[in-house]
């Protein structure tokens, strides 16, 4: 170990000093936090032992305290703008518009939609905790995963009266029931769906395929794939890598508008991880973007 500090701290002990600590950050070949600590041993004179050095990898309690200070952080960027959206209407409606009809009704929905989107910003850090209290338990129930992604493309249709979405379903027909916790895929399907109907193109479908395979990356044994493509406007490669990341956008102004959280991607990498699955993701600007899903069939 070369590092001048944790050199230093054990000089000082074998000079003299008692105990010393310090900790330490690396980055090769991955960024690695290392607690060092020596101690002078006493009543061991005669092995002629200058100081014991203990050094342990924290790298964990570190990555938690930065993830848990950069979620804060975001959660209270993300609520600022709303909050001062509505704080900035009720004063105008307070003075500037309190006996203009037109302006109520207008601002009215301004304040609809912001407290809409709160609302699903609260939801999502919900599920979120939900899924990260679970992170290492793998669910026992049994999910008939054909079925389950009918049910959740038949709310997308029922919801849109006028213009409902075009989606296809490609699946080779009934199959075995998967280990799975059934609420939770179905909000994985039902973000994946709704992804892919937002940044899609309304004269094209979103297509579904639902394949059985003897093996995929990462899993072993059986999996089932499920692919959701749409023929949007693609994503750019270096923002792929980032994708599943909480609060990350590739467009946050297009993301907002559409009543992106930031989290609906980040959701569906934990729970598809909790059931030891993959998520992989293949997208080219200007074609469109698919998002594959692979469990294991036992």
């Amino acid at each position: 170990m070369r590092d001048p500090q944790a050199l230093q701290c054990v000089e000082r002990v074998v000079n003299g000093e008692k105990e010393a600590k310090v900790v330490i950050r690396t980055s090769l070949p991955v960024r690695t936090t290392l607690k060092i600590a020596a101690v002078r041993p006493e009543g061991l004179e005669e092995l002629e032992i200058g100081a014991v050095v203990t050094v342990t990898d924290v790298s964990h309690i570190f990555e938690a305290e930065k993830m848990r200070s950069d979620f804060v952080a975001n959660v209270s960027h993300e609520l600022r703008s709303p909050l001062t959206s509505l704080s900035g209407i009720i004063e105008t409606l307070k003075e500037a518009a309190k006996d203009d009809k037109a302006a109520r009704q207008h601002f009215l929905k301004i304040m609809e939609r912001e407290a809409s989107r709160m609302n699903r910003l609260i939801g999502d850090l919900l599920s979120l905790s939900k899924v990260e209290v679970n992170a290492h338990v793998r669910p026992d129930g049994l999910v008939d995963l054909p079925k389950l992604i009918e049910q959740v493309i038949a709310t997308f249709v029922s919801r849109h009266e006028t213009e409902r979405p075009d989606i296809r379903f490609e699946t080779p027909g009934p199959m075995a029931p998967i280990p799975g916790d059934e609420d939770e895929l179905t909000q994985v399907f039902h973000n994946l769906i709704e992804n892919a109907i937002k940044y899609g193109t309304a004269e094209t479908p979103v297509k579904i395929t639902l394949a059985v395979l003897p093996q995929a990356p990462g899993i072993r044994g059986g999996a089932l794939s499920v692919a959701v493509s749409d023929q949007g406007s693609g994503i750019a490669p270096r923002h792929i890598p980032r994708l599943t990341e909480r609060f990350y956008r590739v467009d946050e102004g297009r993301s907002r508008d559409k009543g992106g959280t930031g989290l609906g991607l980040a959701i569906v990498k934990h729970i598809v991880n909790r059931h030891l699955g993959r998520l992989h993701i293949e997208s080219e600007v200007g074609v469109g973007s698919t998002f594959t899903v692979y469990l294991p069939t036992s």
